[in-house]
């Protein structure tokens, strides 16, 4: 972003016009747009209860975390409510690589004037701290805890940063926003689904003012997603096609749920799968390329059962296909 301190939303968007919701509220937006708004997806679907949390963050400042079993689109959710506000938006994944000095900062050499020296190079914290900025944390409940400890000093009352190499305090900026997703809520890995996440202390938790929970989308509105990305399944039999594909994806997420499979078909995975048939215009074939590869030797036989109950045939273990052959 170019100098943005003093930047500020110049107008008001109403939420039932954009978002399609029965609501009267209007939420601050930007006119123009910077590279970090997130691209428009025009077909995307967003959850009305969850847009409105999301909303509530970026219209009152509500520090908002969804929650959701993974391939939900949590993250997607939030980048898109912003992509239409014209908000910028940052996202960092707390994976195990991500240390404290990612987010703090850290001494750098850079050369100045041809000599080197050594200066400070703030993180993604204070960067985005001092901006109009949604930042979101992704996978919240797997962060390190020297990690959470640094989260937790701008998830206070009045989100002031302390850069304790530079004997600097930072104070937010009006418009600066914070969003996270998580698998648990920060319950940890109970029932052996999530594992890296962490049990978070209550005090991390209580310092979000909103958690919103998001679940899959219902099978039509997934369905007409499809059909959207895939226009050659658009009409009557390609919805009969897509329909079983939502059905197969809806079996794997119970499976997961119960433990029976160790990954899941999220609707991108529906969509990669329909994307597939377009090319080798066999189902079966672009399923097991799409996904059964994807999964544990030991897992495919249940799989394949959820594929025969879904499509009544068999999914045999090669599927060969002949060029230019259509099934």
């Amino acid at each position: 972003m170019t100098d943005t301190a003093n930047l500020r939303p110049d107008r008001m968007l109403s939420v039932r016009e954009v978002f399609g919701i029965d609501t009267d509220l209007q939420v601050p937006a930007f006119t123009e747009r910077d590279d970090h708004v997130p691209e428009v997806d025009a077909v995307y679907r967003f959850n009305p209860d969850v847009t409105l949390a999301i909303l509530a963050g970026f219209t009152r400042d509500r520090r908002v975390m969804v929650q959701g079993l993974h391939g939900t689109g949590k993250s997607t959710h939030i980048e898109q409510v912003a992509a239409r506000l014209n908000w910028p938006c940052v996202r960092l994944n707390l994976d195990g690589h991500i240390s404290r000095l990612d987010l703090v900062g850290k001494d750098a050499v850079v050369l100045r004037e041809g000599q080197q020296v050594t200066e400070f190079q703030e993180g993604i914290v204070p960067w985005s701290l001092q901006r109009p900025v949604a930042l979101i944390f992704d996978e919240y409940d797997a962060g390190r805890p020297d990690v959470m400890f640094v989260i937790q000093r701008i998830l206070e009352r009045d989100g002031k940063f302390t850069l304790m190499d530079q004997n600097k305090v930072l104070r937010p900026h009006p418009f600066f926003r914070l969003f996270a997703t998580a698998n648990t809520v920060g319950l940890g890995n109970l029932n052996g689904l999530y594992h890296g996440a962490q049990r978070l202390n209550h005090a991390q938790i209580d310092r979000w003012n909103i958690v919103a929970s998001l679940n899959y989308l219902p099978a039509d509105e997934e369905i007409a997603i499809v059909q959207a990305r895939v226009p050659s399944l658009a009409g009557d039999a390609g919805r009969k096609l897509v329909a079983a594909m939502v059905a197969v994806a809806d079996l794997t997420r119970k499976g997961f749920a119960a433990g029976d499979l160790s990954t899941l078909m999220s609707p991108r995975t529906v969509i990669t799968w329909a994307e597939n048939v377009e090319i080798f215009k066999d189902p079966a074939l672009a399923f097991r390329l799409s996904f059964v590869n994807k999964c544990d030797d030991a897992e495919r036989p249940l799989v394949a059962e959820y594929f025969q109950r879904c499509f009544d045939q068999e999914l045999k273990e090669s599927h060969q296909l002949s060029p230019g052959s259509h099934e």
